[in-house]
């Protein structure tokens, strides 16, 4: 990096954090603090909705989701138009009415204290975990990029998301996340228009669209009902719908959110408005990963996108084997350029197949450099990340923009970071407030003094994601991550709401008992792999909700 590029990457940061503080001071009571003062307007949650699910993640993951696999994993998302038009009919219009802090306060109005306070558990763990994940994506991406230091570059995003969601707590979120939306959209449009301009010659975005369609990138759509997939049509319109619908509807970073808005027209313009944006957005963010993909066509590009990696192996016995697996590999995309070339004209689908082979043996080269990477981690007992997704789109940031831009671009990665983790540390610290501590305290407070609670509770779990962060690791990749996360939890908490709003008959002790065994249910489920991970949302909704029917049968005839 140079000093232009520090200079872009700090002004930035810097001015959305002393902004978000200073526009967002003062807050007089718990009202103003939790919900904002209950002031945003349409846009504002709509954008503040987008840009909490809109973490460093996805703009660290998607790209490199979509350069292996390409435009398939858009189909998860399908889901969240249809949850989004729910929300909007059923469950905003309740939130508004009963006037709640959080998402939970209306359990025990419906059910009892201990449906409230396990509902509020179940998120407080699913997403202080995320909280964490979100601070580490960026961070271990950046250090084994860049060379920081990892524990520091936790610390660093951790503290500077503390200062202004301390200070300001919804307002500030809000406030900052505009400015945060606004410099991830610039950085992405000119990440992509700078891709199609490295292109050669006479490659045009038409053809660099065939180059994909040719290499198997382009395939949105897959109808198939092969359960082992796990991103198909059915997937993200039945497990994906669940999903969203948990998430939008009952986790408090999203419901904390549109609870600020100054009336149900609002929050309900702000939900459509994510609905109807988010799934382009994510098409988007995959599209810059296959334009990435097919630069790489024509460039050259290492066999691991990691760069620790790369280094241990130049380091270790293996470096030869290595050495020689990266000279094939470069070999094998000279050869698969000419087919290229032909193909763009003459569109010759023999030749669509012989690029397809070339593929195939490409990823088989890069699974052999995976097999050796980790072998010398076993050889050495240290830990090297071998899956290079999330590294792809670092490594084409830093190798090819321009001064400065490189600078927007980490920009944008750090800032996507703060605005997710400051939601979560929000509705984190709002959910311990309310539904832990006031709501099992004899003695009232005052008003000043629940605030004060408040900003303690975001500090204190300001910290704890810190701390996660830094004894995180990486999985196989992080947006899935976070989403295997989600799906864990999610389904058991929305089953929990569903029964509440629509079947009035199940009562409290039922619906306890139901959601304790389902959660247990849905761990070993995950944990034995049973299904792929979006389709335990459904499972755990349906298996809470048939318990609880059983339970309450059983109680009542008793």
């Amino acid at each position: 990096m140079q000093l232009l590029d520090w200079i872009v990457l700090s002004i930035t940061l810097l001015f959305i954090v002393l902004y978000g503080t200073w526009k967002s001071r003062g807050s007089k009571n718990v009202q103003d603090y939790l919900k904002g003062g209950n002031k945003a307007q349409w846009w504002t949650i709509g954008l503040s909705v987008m840009a909490t699910q809109a973490s460093a993640i996805t703009f660290l993951s998607t790209p490199g989701q979509a350069y292996h696999d390409g435009m398939g994993f858009v189909q998860f998302y399908f889901g969240l138009p249809i949850a989004m038009v729910v929300i909007c009919l059923v469950f905003i219009p309740l939130y508004h009415r009963l006037k709640v802090y959080t998402a939970y306060e209306f359990l025990e109005n419906r059910f009892d204290l201990k449906t409230r306070t396990l509902t509020a558990i179940l998120f407080l763990i699913s997403r202080g975990l995320a909280a964490g994940i979100t601070i580490f994506a960026p961070a271990i991406i950046l250090s084994a990029v860049l060379g920081w230091n990892l524990t520091l570059l936790n610390i660093i995003i951790g503290i500077l998301v503390i200062i202004y969601t301390v200070s300001g707590g919804t307002n500030a979120v809000s406030i900052t996340q505009k400015q945060q939306m606004a410099v991830i959209f610039a950085g992405m449009f000119i990440a992509f228009f700078l891709i199609i301009s490295y292109l050669p010659d006479g490659i045009t975005f038409k053809k660099a669209l065939e180059v994909a369609g040719a290499s198997g990138k382009m395939e949105v759509l897959d109808f198939s009902f092969d359960f082992e997939n796990r991103y198909t049509v059915w997937s993200g319109l039945i497990g994906g719908t669940f999903l969203m619908l948990s998430y939008f509807g009952t986790d408090q970073s999203q419901v904390q959110r549109y609870l600020s808005g100054r009336s149900v027209r609002e929050m309900r313009l702000g939900l459509l408005f994510n609905g109807l944006l988010k799934v382009p957005m994510q098409f988007f963010i995959l599209l810059v990963g296959v334009m990435v993909f097919v630069f790489y066509q024509f460039n050259s590009s290492p066999i691991n996108f990691n760069p620790l990696a790369s280094e241990a192996m130049a380091q270790s016995g293996y470096a030869t084997q290595y050495e020689a697996l990266g000279a094939e590999q470069q070999q094998l995309m000279t050869e698969k350029q000419v087919l290229i070339d032909q193909f763009l004209v003459t569109e010759d689908q023999g030749l669509k197949e012989q690029i397809a082979l070339f593929n195939d043996k490409e990823r088989g080269l890069r699974e052999e450099a995976k097999k050796l990477i980790d072998q010398v981690a076993q050889d050495t007992n240290t830990k090297i990340e071998t899956n290079d997704k999330d590294y792809v789109f670092i490594h084409f940031i830093l190798n090819n923009l321009p001064k400065g831009l490189i600078g927007l671009l980490l920009a944008v990665i750090l800032s996507a970071a703060m605005s997710s983790t400051a939601s979560e540390l929000n509705a984190l610290a709002s959910t311990t407030a309310m539904d832990l501590y006031k709501r099992n305290r004899k003695v009232e407070m005052s008003e000043m003094a629940m605030v004060r609670m408040s900003k303690w509770f975001t500090l204190a779990w300001g910290i704890l994601a810190i701390l996660i962060a830094c004894v995180a690791h990486l999985a196989d990749n992080l947006i899935q991550l976070v989403n295997i996360i989600g799906s864990i939890f999610y389904g058991n908490v929305l089953g929990i709401f569903l029964l509440a709003f629509f079947l009035k008959h199940v009562k409290g002790n039922a619906v306890f008992v139901a959601a304790l065994i389902t959660q247990a249910i849905v761990i070993c489920g995950w944990w034995f792999d049973w299904m792929p991970f979006l389709w335990l949302n459904f499972f755990g909704c349906i298996l809470v909700m048939s318990l609880a029917i059983l339970l309450q049968t059983f109680i009542k005839s008793k």
